[in-house]
């Protein structure tokens, strides 16, 4: 291919993208700031290698997202399609869980795997955990031992982390310490049931990944199937994920990672900040390093605030971020008596702006806790201001999707004991026991069909048995077809609906959307494998955009926050005790991702940045002192030498006079009468 009109694919690039992408196969760490376009650089270094003569196919794109993939993959189609007629597809781009299912599946029979293998969901997961626990009489102790939830979140972060499990509940979880014996050997029962069953949990996909990677010949065949694998947000990544990529490219060959440790943030996932940070030493010579510095989001008021909270790190990758974009408005560091004026504050600034021209989607209020934001969501209530809070549960974890996808999981596997039970149990009249016994027919290897016919049911339950055997028939049978059999599901599943839930129309409108989603796939196995690894976000009984609002405030926590960006960012309680969070200062590793927090809710702001320090603030639960007010003290990330960098604001302002108090209470009364008419 013409070499010039390939490179013309890089106009528009800054010199350190263009160097990045044009870097050769040597090992390669991006270094990529807030808002330095990490996403364009890392498309454009993949099209120019496919410009370059690699192929497609023997190209690996992880990422931590499946839209991220499909985003990735869209753009290198563009890039591509620029300069030839028919822009060939990626093979391999998605993320770690599903690019480790499939090539699962692919070597599932080398290592003893059955390739039907069923993935659990988390929630199933700790459901046959809970099997076990109970099954070894765990749960009857004299002394209170983990729930099923602590159990699966201690089992999945010994996974991750690599950690000894003595080591492990000694560091995150000591008020289990004394019960390390008996949690080794439940783990070992779960892990049993697994493989009895047939099933991975979510955490086997990376840890069966790695396990094949310490086969010499395996670990050849899956690294030399790609010549190429770029890997995005490294900093977010665990050590499990770390050991595979080295594994596979061993001498770093054709490795390209994208990162930035400043905004290293989810070590409660078991990311580690230590894989981004000692990844160019990992090899001979070390990988080359590109910085990416300039920001396209902020003004370079933000960032210079930015960059001197982020300066103070022990450990960092030094860059300063920069931008074309001057402002003479510095970030405001808002004083406010409490947490009630702090809602007062944040609700009238967004109303101003809004009377700007900065809409409330443009708006963001960012805060370290879910229920730092419980005085201010009542404070936009009362003033009439619609708002979206990113959390709360996903699209699968709520029940009537479970339900409906616990058919298609049994139907597919009826090994999967945690379907079958959860089925069963849909039909009125069966109960845990009877549940259990026709379970454990098919456990014992018994066809589904044949399980279920010589099953004599309750006489309570017999009038919905013969529908439910012919659905069963129809899903083992496969004759409907995909997606004919989701909305056959559907179709038996909705009379329990609406005896078992009070809001039966809002949830018939969720498995409407999941059989919508499900006609996107091409088969009841790559349905359920992906939906379980990536599932949707949204469901009717969480938190979501206003149904008759076109506008709406955003209000999110900081973790939530990270990759997105407003015209104007308000943070919540900027001080010690909320960031860094009182839990979060234990060990200096726990200080510093404090301090990136702080750091990333900063570089969210494009126009406007609000960091509110409450002299007061509400706690509650307080083991000694119960509910009380406590003094505020402005975050340690802020000391008295960044203050130039800032704008210092008092609210509200109060004018001296000798009858201040009577000028203070007639404001509240205007506030109030007029606060009537709002």
């Amino acid at each position: 291919m013409d070499g010039s009109i390939a490179a013309g694919i890089l106009d528009g690039l800054n010199l350190e993208q263009r160097q990045a992408v044009e870097h050769d196969a040597a090992p390669l760490l991006i270094i990529a700031g807030a808002g330095s376009g990490k996403t364009n650089t890392l498309a454009h270094r993949v099209a120019h290698l496919v410009l370059g003569g690699a192929d497609p196919n023997r190209i690996l794109l992880l990422t931590f997202s499946r839209r991220a993939a499909a985003e990735m993959k869209r753009r290198v189609e563009l890039l591509v399609g620029r300069v030839v007629p028919q822009a060939p597809r990626l093979g391999w781009a998605g993320t770690f869980h599903a690019v480790g299912a499939r090539l699962l599946r692919l070597h599932a029979r080398t290592i003893g795997l059955d390739p039907a293998f069923t993935i659990l969901d988390r929630e199933d997961a700790a459901d046959l955990l809970n099997f076990a626990r109970q099954g070894l009489g765990l749960a009857a102790k004299e002394q209170r031992f983990p729930t099923k939830a602590t159990c699966i979140s201690i089992y999945s972060r010994a996974v991750n982390t690599e950690l000894p499990l003595q080591d492990l509940l000694d560091e995150v979880f000591p008020w289990c310490r004394m019960w390390g014996e008996e949690l080794r050997t439940l783990f070992g029962a779960y892990v049993e049931a697994k493989q009895r069953q047939n099933l991975l949990d979510y955490d086997d996909l990376l840890l069966y990944w790695a396990q094949m990677m310490t086969v010499p010949e395996i670990a050849a065949e899956i690294g030399g199937r790609f010549d190429h694998v770029l890997v995005d947000e490294y900093q977010d990544t665990n050590r499990l994920q770390s050991s595979i990529l080295l594994r596979m490219k061993p001498d770093g060959s054709g490795l390209t990672v994208v990162g930035d440790d400043a905004q290293s943030i989810y070590s409660f996932r078991a990311a580690t900040v230590r894989n981004i940070l000692d990844f160019p030493k990992q090899f001979d010579p070390p990988a080359r390093i590109v910085t990416l510095a300039r920001n396209y989001r902020s003004t370079q008021a933000i960032l210079a605030a930015s960059n001197a909270v982020i300066s103070l790190a022990a450990e960092r990758y030094a860059k300063d971020l920069w931008s074309e974009r001057p402002s003479e408005q510095k970030p405001l560091l808002v004083v406010v008596p409490d947490g009630q004026e702090q809602a007062r504050y944040v609700a009238e600034q967004v109303l101003e702006n809004r009377e700007q021209g900065i809409t409330l989607k443009s708006q963001a209020v960012l805060f370290r806790a879910g229920h730092h934001s419980a005085a201010l969501e009542l404070e936009l209530g009362r003033r009439n201001i619609p708002f979206v809070k990113f959390g709360g549960l996903k699209f699968l974890d709520t029940a009537h999707v479970k339900d409906l996808l616990a058919v298609l999981r049994w139907a597919t596997n009826p090994k999967d004991q945690v379907s079958g039970f959860r089925v069963l149990q849909l039909l009125p009249g069966i109960g845990p026991k009877t549940a259990d016994r026709l379970v454990q027919q098919t456990a014992r290897n018994t066809p589904l069909l044949e399980a279920i016919a010589r099953f004599k049911p309750p006489a309570s339950v017999a009038a919905h048995w013969p529908g439910f055997f012919a659905l069963i028939q129809r899903l083992t049978a496969g004759l409907a077809g995909w997606p004919a059999e989701i909305e056959a599901v559907r179709q038996w599943y909705e009379p329990f609906l609406e005896q078992g839930h009070e809001d039966p129309r809002a949830r018939k409108a969720d498995l409407e959307q999941l059989c919508q989603i499900a006609s996107s796939f091409a088969s009841r196995e790559q349905f359920l494998t992906d939906l379980t690894l990536d599932p949707a976000q949204s469901a009717s009984d969480e938190s979501g955009p206003p149904l008759l609002d076109e506008d709406y405030l955003i209000l999110s926590t900081i973790h939530s926050a990270k990759g997105l960006e407003w015209t104007s960012v308000f943070v919540l309680n900027t001080v010690d005790g909320c960031i860094p969070a009182d839990l979060g200062v234990g060990s200096r590793d726990e200080i510093e991702e404090e301090r990136r927090l702080l750091y990333v809710a900063m570089t969210r702001a494009k126009d406007q940045l609000h960091l509110i320090t409450p002299r007061q603030f509400f706690t509650h639960g307080q083991p000694a002192m119960g509910d009380r007010h406590v003094t505020a003290a402005r975050t340690r990330f802020i000391p008295a030498r960044l203050l130039e960098h800032f704008e210092q604001v008092s609210w509200p302002k109060v004018t001296a006079s000798s009858d201040g108090p009577s000028r203070i209470a007639g404001a509240a009364i205007r506030e109030r009468i007029l606060g009537m008419w709002r």
